[in-house]
């Protein structure tokens, strides 16, 4: 009757699993799943702000998108060589690549010729001091100089049509504003004894996508090798996000191939050297499978999107689930009455259920904290665990119908732990207790935390020192500061940005910043546009000003004066952000416009020249200035890391608490034996670091929760079989710890800081946990 019951258990399961398969499948099928990948959206609801989390989206999406190449060379010619067969091979793949074909000169014309109807507002701020404070004569000095000198400032138009220049010099301020020049149709940098060829180029598909850096990435290199096989000399800089991806995903796919490949062969031989058979290996990749799918499926039905950081984070929680059918056939393995898998299963299922029950208490915990990302992690984890214990308890029995071979692995390994050492009330128990009391504090007080998210980064120095070369020659602004400026109208956001401008240019004059970019530098707001007009009108057109005296200097008569007069004052349409970005010419400057956003309009101004050492005095800038909001994203991100790693840290203590009261209940007093071993390999793997110097991360903290679940149970497992001569059990925490080691303690090998740090946890907590739990069993 009850082999009857199971079945109709299974069945009734596996229909529960094939709609979780079914909705899975939809998912990816017509929904393509993509998780969240913003960091700021794991912030509480309250403190999102989203015209902030636009705009740091806006500038991740157009740098991802942006490849720069520059080609330098000591002779010009052998430089556009060069950059002649780098574009070539490029030009071939335009699937990949899309390249500016309009040539250098072109664009400069196109931009003064897009703003010479609007000369009659636009001034930059040495002019406007020059009219306030300058007497007559400056301008008709100056009036005159534009006159009789054929070179010098950029020519628009007719002398009349801006004889004093103002045009001319609002444009070359502009044109300052970058170190690139047109060159022979090309754009050009020069450094020392070297000139370069820029070549900006756009990507078509996402620089984070693995098929695009398959197909971009060997274009890239044979456009390397055509470069310098034109001119041997060359220098080929090359910077864009995609060399960074790209350096990522090859070293990922290295150490896959290693550390991964490595990991699971051992884990493989370990479980085959056991059971002598394939099909327990399938049938606890089975039940992770399970759990991990059906952790995706609840987790999308409930939140509706899920966070990249979830779904790592959850994966490796839900690691914890192999125990359970570990457990389950190491019992079948070493049950010498060679009972049925259902009567088994009753003899070791009130173990099973505290097991799980206990660990899913821990995880959900994470749930009591104000984030909605460890939220997520808290559900997708016992969800998962839950899913994979549901398949050991109704499938295992019914898929494991053949009695198992005996193993030599179970009678070697079991022997060990009648000869394990135990902590009892004796002299040397209480030496071994002081010492690794004394070892754990001293460790502990010396354990420091860095949360800043540069530490987690690993990109080639070679790909970093590119990069800051790039940045310098082209006196390119930082992506990762800027000043977010919102107003409830675009008039508004361009009156802000001025008054803001008016300090960056003490920080500029002070050496705390090289410069900045704002759209009010092309777009004044129409305050200024009205100022500028007027001042122009005043000062240099009426009667008595520059004008008048300029035309009696070169023997003009009133009609010649007339005549500049009546087309200063024609009126002009208002310049807007939208006349400029809508033009060709406004395309390198759209990524600091964001436009109308949540009900009001916002922009970006951004920065140059940023020292890590200056941010403070870059944030203070923006503390007493109305709509402007300093943004730090890699200081935000390290700030959002701390909490989490403070809350995580906070949670596996509440973790702590809310188990033991689980394990009284059942155990009374022996819970302690069964806590101890998690708590000292836990405070271990912390003094070990503080010891070493290595500073504590979030995924230290990850690790730590997750030696709990497994630490809490192999406790448990034990101490359900607390006999000496029990080997099933403990060959199940035997080889549930040397899988873990394989599969997350090999981790520590990564050169990728965030899972090294991970693994480097694993590999101590989880080792002194196998290790210790022995120690702690009732001596017989």
């Amino acid at each position: 009757m009850k082999n009857s019951k199971h079945i109709w258990l299974a069945i009734a399961w596996a229909l529960v699993v094939s709609l979780t398969v079914a909705h899975v499948t939809w998912l990816f099928s017509t929904k393509r799943f993509a998780p969240e990948t913003d960091i700021l959206a794991m912030l509480p609801t309250e403190e999102r702000d989203p015209v902030l989390q636009q705009a740091i989206v806006h500038m991740a999406d157009s740098a991802q998108q942006r490849f720069i190449v520059l080609i330098g060379a000591e002779d010009w010619r052998r430089a556009q060589s060069a950059a002649d067969a780098y574009r070539g091979v490029l030009a071939s793949r335009d699937d990949q690549f899309r390249l500016d074909q309009q040539s250098a000169a072109r664009a400069e014309q196109g931009w003064i010729d897009q703003f010479w109807p609007y000369r009659g507002v636009l001034l930059n701020s040495e002019q406007r001091d020059a009219l306030k404070n300058q007497p007559t004569s400056y301008w008709v000095d100056a009036a005159q100089r534009q006159l009789y000198s054929p070179f010098g400032a950029i020519k628009v138009g007719t002398w009349q049509d801006d004889p004093f220049g103002l045009f001319a010099g609002w444009a070359q301020t502009r044109a300052q504003q970058t170190s690139v020049r047109p060159s022979d149709g090309r754009l050009r940098v020069d450094a020392g004894n070297k000139a370069y060829v820029v070549m900006p180029i756009e990507l078509r598909g996402q620089a984070f996508s693995l098929a695009t850096q398959q197909a971009v990435m060997p274009v890239l290199q044979q456009a390397r090798e055509a470069a310098l096989r034109a001119a041997p000399d060359a220098e080929v800089i090359s910077a864009g996000i995609i060399l960074h991806a790209a350096a990522a995903g090859q070293q990922a796919s290295q150490e896959m191939s290693t550390i991964g490949l490595g990991s699971l062969a051992g884990i493989l031989l370990l479980m085959w050297l056991t059971f002598r058979s394939v099909k327990p290996i399938g049938m606890v990749v089975l039940s992770v499978g399970v759990g991990c799918l059906g952790a995706l499926s609840v987790c999308w039905l409930l939140f509706d999107r899920l966070h990249l950081l979830t779904l790592v984070f959850g994966a490796s929680l839900i690691g914890v689930a192999h125990d359970y059918g570990i457990h389950y056939l190491c019992s079948r393995l070493g049950d010498e009455q060679r009972r049925s898998p259902s009567q088994l299963l009753q003899e070791i299922l009130p173990g099973m259920i505290l097991a799980i029950l206990t660990t899913v208490v821990a995880y959900l915990t994470l749930a009591l904290t104000p984030f909605p990302g460890l939220r997520q992690v808290a559900v997708f984890s016992a969800v998962g665990l839950l899913f994979a214990w549901l398949t050991v308890i109704f499938w295992f029995p019914v898929l494991d119908r053949t009695p198992m071979k005996k193993s030599p692995v179970m009678d070697w390994y079991g022997r060990s732990r009648q000869v394990w050492p135990r902590l009892g009330r004796n002299f040397r128990s209480y030496c071994v207790a002081a010492a690794v009391l004394i070892f754990a504090v001293a460790g502990i007080s010396r354990l420091k935390s860095n949360d800043d998210i540069r530490q987690l980064q690993n990109s080639p120095q070679s790909l970093l020192d590119a990069q800051i070369e790039v940045s310098r020659l082209l006196a390119a602004p930082t992506l990762a500061q800027f000043y977010l400026v919102r107003g409830e109208t675009q008039e508004m956001v361009l009156q802000h940005e001025e008054a803001l401008k008016n300090r960056l240019e003490n920080l500029v004059a002070s050496n705390v910043l090289t410069g900045y970019q704002a759209l009010s530098d092309w777009v004044p707001s129409q305050r200024t546009q009205r100022a500028n007009h007027e001042l122009t009108a005043h000062s240099l057109m009426a009667p008595g000003a520059a004008l008048p005296q300029l035309a009696t200097l070169l023997g003009e008569g009133d009609a010649w004066t007339k005549q500049i007069q009546t087309r200063h004052a024609a009126p002009v349409a208002a310049l807007t952000p939208e006349l400029f970005l809508q033009n060709p010419a406004g395309e390198a400057w759209r990524h600091l416009w964001l436009g109308k956003v949540d009900g009001g309009y916002a922009s970006i101004v951004a920065l140059r020249g940023v020292e890590y050492g200056d941010l403070p005095a870059l944030q203070a800038t923006a503390q007493t200035l109305p709509g402007v909001q300093w943004v730090d994203k890699v200081g935000e991100t390290s700030t959002l890391l701390g909490r989490y790693r403070h809350h995580m840290g906070w949670v596996v203590l509440i973790s702590y608490a809310t188990v033991y009261l689980l394990l009284l209940m059942r155990y009374r007093g022996a819970a302690w034996r069964v806590m101890a071993p998690t708590v000292v390999a836990s405070a271990l793997a912390l003094a070990v670091f503080g010891f070493i110097g290595h500073p504590l991360n979030l995924f230290h903290v990850l690790a730590l929760l997750l030696i709990l679940g497994m630490g809490i149970d192999y406790g448990i497992f034990l101490q359900e079989h607390p006999s000496r001569k029990h080997k099933a059990a403990w060959l199940a925490v035997g080889l549930s710890a040397m899988s873990t080691l394989l599969a997350f303690g090999l981790l520590g090998l990564s050169t990728t800081p965030a899972l090294q740090a991970f693994g480097l946890t694993m590999l101590i907590g989880v080792g002194a946990v196998w290790l210790i739990a022995p120690c702690f069993g009732k001596d017989e």
